[in-house]
């Protein structure tokens, strides 16, 4: 029997109405996911590793620019990009993160060279860019990461004073929320599983901010004996939660399903203190689960048995 593979990416989660959804803006998210799962996908089929696919995968979602990371990141309150990343490989536990560093085209690349050439798993602001610079990591002017759209965004930000959620039009605070993250797990033919995670944070954030993306444990985490787990949502609450680990945990102590897992996690803890988001979860019989308890989640899964969606909404 061949060993099944497959990979689930996410966009970020959050208020996403359709009432506020072009269909030409539609198609743009839903062509981004679809370009960034094939380019997983195609790495998993060819026999590749897991951690090759959701590097792949998430440098795919970091080049377009609607998603809150590399290109598409938002702006700090001082008026740059503070990038936040990090890579799980679950065969070795080994994992590498970056966050608060700026300049570097794909902050989930050089969280991989944090893993495997650093010696360390987590590196900072300039001390990062310097790491990045040093592995010939390609690098972008302040130019390359402004797009209109999320620059009016922090101007609407400065003038209210706040600090906002990837997205959020002024006059419909309640109704347009996005945590703005991309992720991506993945397990390959080998039966080895990994989990990579990569966003810009919060627009007009202040004082060098760090979300869950980057906590192993927290934001991301993959372990070859349970899951892989890469989340979006109000990074503060899954820091304290420890989601991605938490889940993790109930598989192996417990003895959950995958499924019970996430629902017990997305839909029971997270909801008591006011966490809201989701998360992509693969584990190591390549069941997929892709909960959020917010109105919608960008996301998609591709698997060796011919499953291929793409989804917004509920």
């Amino acid at each position: 029997m061949t060993q099944k593979y497959c990979i689930a990416i996410h966009g970020g989660a959050g208020t996403i109405l359709r009432s506020t959804m072009t269909p030409e803006l539609q198609l743009q998210y839903e062509t981004g996911l679809q370009n960034a799962i094939d380019a997983g996908y195609k790495i998993l089929e060819a026999g590749g590793s897991a951690v090759d696919a959701i590097e792949a995968a998430v440098t795919s979602l970091e080049d377009f620019p609607l998603f809150n990371a590399g290109k598409g990141s938002v702006f700090n309150n001082k008026g740059m990009q503070e990038m936040d990343a990090a890579l799980m490989d679950g065969k070795t536990l080994a994992a590498g993160a970056v966050c608060g560093i700026a300049h570097v085209k794909n902050p989930v690349q050089v969280a991989r060279a944090v893993m495997e050439h650093s010696g360390h798993v987590m590196l900072a602001g300039v001390g990062a860019e310097e790491f990045a610079r040093a592995q010939g990591m390609a690098m972008e002017e302040d130019a390359y990461f402004y797009t209109e759209q999320r620059y009016q965004q922090w101007q609407q930000a400065l003038k209210d004073d706040v600090v906002q959620l990837d997205h959020t039009v002024k006059e419909e605070e309640k109704t347009d929320k996005k945590f703005g993250t991309v992720g991506a797990v993945a397990l390959d033919m080998n039966g080895n599983l990994a989990a990579a995670t990569s966003t810009g944070g919060l627009t007009n954030k202040k004082f060098g901010r760090i979300g869950d993306s980057p906590v192993i444990g927290a934001g991301t985490y993959a372990n070859n004996d349970t899951c892989a787990i890469s989340c979006t949502g109000v990074g503060e609450l899954f820091i304290r939660s420890v989601v991605a680990y938490d889940i993790s945990c109930l598989i192996d102590y417990k003895g959950l399903s995958l499924k019970e897992a996430c629902d017990i996690v997305v839909h029971d803890k997270l909801v008591e203190i006011g966490g809201e988001g989701g998360l992509i979860a693969l584990d190591k019989h390549g069941n997929i689960e892709m909960p959020f308890n917010s109105e919608g989640m960008y996301r998609a899964c591709k698997t060796s048995e011919g499953r291929n969606e793409v989804l917004i909404y509920k």
